[in-house]
This record gives C-alpha cells, structure tokens and sequence, in this order.
C-alpha cells in the first residue's frame, strides 16, 4: 500500500507543476530567420566590378533576395523600399538598398538594372555565379527554390525577408515584407539614431 500511495502522491505532485516554456528570441517566435553576425558575400555589381560585404562599410545596408520575374512579392517590395528611402529624406545617403538576384541565369546586370531604375535609381541590383548566391543566401538564411511551370518556364519560391545590416557590417534586424514603406523606414531611422 505505502508503495502505491506514494506513486498516487508523486502523480499528484507532478500534475500540479506548470512547467513555463524556455524563453525563445523574439525572432524564433514570430517566424524571422536566425541570422549571426559574420555575414558574406561575393557578387558582381551593376558595372561588372566583383563586390564583397567589405565594399559597403559606412553604409546602413537593405537587403533583399528575389528575382525580376517575381510576380508579386518582389515588384510589392521594391516599391516599399523604394518608399522607404524617399521617406528618410536626407537620411538615405547613409543607406544603400540592394536586390540580390536567386536568378542569375536570367537576371543579368543589364536585366537588373533596367528593373531597379523603374523603382528608385538609388537601388542597386546584384548577381554572381549560382554557387556565390547560394553562399550568399546561406549566409543569411534565405530559403529558394527553382519550380518549373509546365510551360517551358519557372518560378522561384524564395523567402521575403528585407535585412537590415549596420555600418559595420553586422546584422542588426529583418523585417517581414508587408507593403510598408513607413514601417522599413522607420526601422531604419530607430536603428540610426540608437547607433548615435
């Protein structure tokens, strides 16, 4: 008896624990990628010169992975970063907006410069070997894949985060895509002046 009152006990005692989950980064909980602080790249600009994170020093950084065949995201996301910069007035000589390409074989530097001029001539559009933007899009945990449609054609299902990254070089905070130009302009004026 004494053996299964105290098997009831320690039932009962456990039962009445709350066991509080382990605290998560408020990154993890609402879905934005983990991204460390070593970031890197190595692409090729607008003008064919070969670039690296190193060439950006000084200049708070917006990054976005996509491609100018994107049928929505990407062409929504330009326009809110373009917003974005216009909103910062002055400011926005401090920030250099980049699209890096996860579609190299169509999106040549000609292909992305045509397309970014149409949204803010400030946007700069970067492209490179599959093997440099797999390395670039590991780096910072951006997801794309190829799907072909049928037609002889392809999309891409790629990740829709825009990245923000210091005058350092170091990551400082994504952000969703949600059509608001205020909102990346606002996260980057927040980010300026507590790095005074």
């Amino acid at each position: 008896m004494r053996r299964r009152e105290f098997a009831l006990s320690l039932v009962s005692g456990i039962a009445s624990w709350s066991f509080a989950p382990l605290p998560r980064p408020a990154e993890a909980q609402i879905g934005l990628p983990r991204v460390g602080s070593n970031l890197a790249f190595a692409l090729t600009a607008p003008d064919g010169i070969a670039v690296t994170e190193q060439t950006y020093r000084g200049k708070w950084l917006v990054i976005y992975f996509g491609y100018t065949f994107c049928p929505d995201v990407c062409p929504t996301t330009m326009m809110e970063i373009a917003g974005a910069l216009k909103a910062l007035g002055s400011r926005a000589d401090a920030v250099q907006a980049i699209f890096i390409t996860v579609d190299p074989q169509r999106d040549t530097s000609d292909v992305l410069n045509e397309y970014l001029k149409s949204f803010d001539r400030r946007l700069i559009g970067l492209t490179g070997t599959s093997a440099q933007i797999a390395a670039a899009a590991k780096t910072f945990h951006v997801f794309y894949e190829r799907n072909d449609t049928g037609d002889g054609g392809y999309l891409y299902d790629h990740s829709g985060f825009i990245y923000l990254v210091n005058p350092d070089g170091k990551f400082a905070r994504a952000i969703t895509s949600e059509g608001s130009s205020q909102a990346v302009a606002d996260a980057l004026s927040t980010l300026m002046t507590s790095a005074r």
